[in-house]
């Protein structure tokens, strides 16, 4: 028994550790399956530059501005219209019908049974006799019939089954305001309008892109902060067990270091995942495969130049105000609202097209079969096919000439319209104003978010020197019997809280600057 027992363990053991070695190698695969790509903060700015969507989408719309050029010009160029129809008249109305003419046709047969009774009487055979008229219509259908000719009733004598007809057609504007003024407004003030609005996109996106980057690298800092705050603690546990071991130190210390230990080690987990999730934003800014690693390879310190800072806020804002590509846009924004206005004015203008028009029409009808009579038989019949392209059948027309249009009077519409665009263009100045009296404000802010940054850095920097000397004090101290565990992790924890301010001192200067750059409408490049 107690060997089946020993077996039985040996195999767990065995199995277990199967287990285990299997998912390190299922976990280092997935690793291996994982793309990794190393970026400097450039490097990313100009990934985003490329691969940020909202970006694309406000370059699609200088595309777009671009084919709204083309189509405004597009209205000056010649029309060529081509058209043309088939009709099938299934029954045709009489257009004579109800008048004189309607009444003759009926009695056309009546008139030539008259004809041929009055032939009866003349044509010296005694023999002949007059017929009725429905001897005279049926006799009639009956040649019809022995000639092989069947006629398709109607109510109109002049109807044909099978209509066609084509056209070729074009039209040269010659004359109109409203397409002119927009043609010209939007070739000369568009694109530039849609750069503006591109170039103020990329500034925002570098801003994104840095605050985002300076979070992840303040957070992969913080980790490697609590990384060594975690060591510490381990060095102090350590001293701390062997003075419990030696009777120097009770118990409850050693205690309260596996605490202190346990604390900081999940601390040191959350810093972690936040890190990541960090990095797993910035991706998302960038464009990046969510199933990429992305490893940061700049440090929070690489770059504190704030050498930028001795020009006065009077000097900033005159060059922020040259700078802002959203200003300009907005100015050009009041050029775009006269061109509008322009047009407005253009409709009490007349417009003047010429044009010429070809058109072919046909009249082909199903039985184009002709039919003769013989002058000695009335009743007897002899017929022939019409060619389907029969000149007889088809009719070309072509006109040429000049049309004019100007509306006079259409409810005082115009007017009103033209009063809009005095609006929307003093709407337009309105918000250029306020737009220059917003940029003051967020020069004057800026300016002075990142001096008070960089005061913020430099002092953290100096409780960071302090912090590190009494912490070692604190550990020397405790070495020698002197200081007590708790005096050492309360030096631990004002150093690792000295440090964590600094960075993040560090991190607002640096977010603080990439605010001032992006107010300053600086380039991409940094401060320049």
């Amino acid at each position: 028994m107690k060997t089946f027992f020993t077996r039985l363990l040996f195999s767990l053991t065995i199995a277990l550790l199967a287990m285990g070695t299997l998912g390190m190698l299922n976990e280092a695969a997935a690793q291996e399956t994982k793309k990794r790509v190393s970026l400097t903060m450039e490097e990313a700015i100009q990934i985003a530059l490329v691969e940020n969507l909202a970006l694309q989408n406000v370059r699609l719309d200088m595309d777009n501005a671009n084919a709204q050029i083309k189509e405004g010009w597009a209205e000056l160029y010649p029309k060529l219209d081509i058209n043309a129809s088939y009709t099938r008249n299934v029954r045709s109305a009489n257009p004579f019908a109800g008048s004189d003419a309607g009444g003759l046709f009926e009695t056309l047969g009546f008139i030539n049974w008259l004809s041929f009774n009055e032939q009866a009487r003349t044509d010296a055979d005694a023999g002949t006799e007059p017929i009725s008229i429905n001897e005279y219509f049926l006799r009639q259908q009956q040649g019809y019939q022995n000639a092989g000719i069947v006629f398709e009733s109607s109510d109109n004598p002049f109807s044909v089954p099978n209509m066609y007809m084509s056209g070729l057609s074009i039209t040269q504007k010659l004359f109109d305001g409203r397409v002119i003024y927009g043609a010209y407004g939007a070739s000369k003030w568009l694109k530039p309008f849609n750069e503006m609005a591109i170039s103020r996109q990329e500034q925002k996106l570098v801003d994104q892109v840095k605050t985002g980057w300076y979070a992840s690298l303040l957070l992969k800092e913080q980790v490697h902060v609590l990384t060594q705050s975690v060591q510490r603690a381990k060095r102090t546990l350590h001293e701390v067990s062997r003075q419990v071991t030696q009777g120097v130190s009770p118990k409850f210390q050693r205690l309260s270091a596996e605490v202190e230990v346990a604390n900081l080690e999940t601390q040191f987990v959350q810093a972690e995942s936040a890190a990541a999730g960090a990095v797993d934003n910035l991706k998302l800014l960038l464009g990046i495969p969510a199933d990429y690693v992305v490893d940061i390879l700049d440090h929070l310190e690489s770059d504190l130049d704030a050498s930028f800072m001795g020009v006065s806020t009077a000097e900033a804002m005159i060059t922020a105000l040259d700078r802002r590509p959203d200003l300009r846009q907005a100015t050009i924004g009041v050029e775009l609202e006269k061109i509008q206005l322009q047009v407005a004015k253009s409709e009490f203008l007349p417009t003047i097209d010429a044009f010429a028009n070809i058109n072919y029409i046909g009249n082909v009808p199903d039985n184009r079969t002709v039919v003769r009579s013989n002058s000695d038989d009335p009743f007897s019949f002899t017929s022939s096919e019409r060619d389907y392209f029969d000149s007889s059948y088809w009719d070309r027309s072509v006109n040429v000439g000049l049309r004019l249009s100007w509306n006079i009077f259409n409810g005082f519409a115009s007017r009103q319209r033209v009063q809009q665009r005095k609006i929307s263009m003093q709407k337009s100045k309105n918000d250029t104003e306020f737009l220059t009296q917003a940029i003051r404000v967020e020069v004057e802010s800026a300016l002075r978010g990142v001096r008070s940054a960089h005061t913020r850095m430099l002092n953290q920097q100096k409780n960071v020197d302090r912090a590190e000397l009494n912490f070692k004090y604190a550990e020397a101290r405790l070495k020698e019997g002197v200081a007590t565990p708790l005096e050492v992790r309360s030096a631990s924890d004002q150093l690792d809280q000295s440090r964590l301010g600094y960075l993040q001192a560090v991190h607002d200067f640096l977010v603080a600057r990439s605010a001032y750059e992006t107010a300053m409408g600086m380039s991409d490049s940094g401060i320049n």
